[in-house]
């Protein structure tokens, strides 16, 4: 896309080490319920950071309380460098949104409701529209009634109408919600492209966490309005969750072998016939040697990483063991 906000980078040009978006104690009472709780974050230009973490947990709400469409009861939240305040009317303009479901105007066309929104957002680029569309993939169904698409489509069409204006910060809610895996592979290259590109931040909240994991830099975890963590993917990618994963239908006896013979002990039985070994100083060669050597049938063998749903698994793992303890140690002192 050319023209407006979009400065295209050279390649090999580094990102900007500048926040677009600086979220600080951030807390949010409804119904004497807290439902953000104390939240800290921010993103730099061209990030992609994906806001993970099960319905409910407050994602959309953080996006809503960012967009100025609720108001913190604590906390600031700083857009460009600059305070978000009820008259932040122009730094709004520079973001791009979809929080929750689309709507339209079902009896308009994509086209036509897009031109609609241009026009009431006071924006006036030249082919905004229908560049838009070509990015979403809609071009040749842009003259239709928004009432004949499918649900997919309809995601399409909001993706297009939050980039439609070349915001800074987009701010995407579930965006792979009804898309087909072809879809889904499309607004991925899309949001890089943005990014890498032009320079774009985006923040994309998601259960699908195989997408999150293929297209962020950083992710952050929410739990019942808390932001349990944050890790770049590159750390949960790092050598320290590496492993040798092995399928075997002799469970049993190539765990005795791995521990007798190899003396590999940081090993790990994972369903009927997948074995995890952490920490190998042995190649997968030699293991798979060995075994075989014992007569132990080898269906694969493969060096793999942690994953995100693992790392994500895990982590509320670790914080419920916590707060069990807490509460332990809080009703002994009672």
């Amino acid at each position: 896309m050319t023209g407006g906000r979009y400065k295209l980078k050279l390649k090999g040009e580094n990102r900007v080490e500048q926040l677009t978006m600086n979220v600080r104690e951030v807390t949010k009472v409804l119904h004497g319920t807290e439902v953000i709780s104390n939240v800290s974050m921010d993103l730099r230009r061209g990030e992609i950071y994906g806001l993970i973490g099960h319905n409910g947990a407050g994602k959309t709400m953080l996006m809503k309380l960012i967009t100025n469409l609720v108001k913190p009861t604590t906390g600031t939240i700083e857009l460009f460098g600059e305070p978000l305040l009820e008259s932040s009317y122009l730094f709004l303009r520079r973001l791009g949104t979809m929080i929750e479901y689309p709507v339209f105007y079902d009896r308009k066309t994509a086209f036509e409701n897009l031109q609609l929104c241009c026009a009431y957002s006071g924006y006036h680029e030249a082919n905004a529209v229908d560049t838009a569309l070509e990015w979403v993939q809609l071009t040749t169904v842009k003259h239709k009634p928004v009432h004949t698409f499918s649900l997919g489509m309809k995601q399409r069409l909001g993706i297009a109408r939050a980039i439609m204006t070349k915001p800074e910060l987009l701010l995407l809610d579930e965006p792979m919600n009804g898309l087909d895996p072809s879809g889904i592979r499309e607004m991925r290259d899309l949001f890089k492209m943005l990014a890498n590109d032009y320079g774009t931040t985006l923040l994309l909240s998601s259960h699908m966490l195989s997408e999150v994991e293929q297209v962020a830099d950083r992710v952050g975890l929410m739990k019942n309005g808390r932001l349990l963590e944050e890790k770049s993917m590159d750390t949960i990618r790092s050598k320290h969750t590496e492993f040798i994963e092995l399928l075997t239908p002799d469970v049993k006896q190539a765990c005795f072998v791995l521990e007798d013979q190899l003396d590999l002990f940081n090993v790990k039985h994972i369903g009927e016939r997948t074995i995890r070994i952490y920490g190998s100083v042995k190649s997968q060669s030699e293991i798979a040697r060995v075994l075989l050597s014992y007569g132990i049938e080898i269906e694969s063998i493969s060096k793999k990483y942690k994953t995100l749903d693992e790392y994500y698994h895990q982590a509320l793992q670790v914080d419920n063991v916590a707060r069990e303890d807490m509460d332990d140690v809080s009703g002994t002192k009672a």
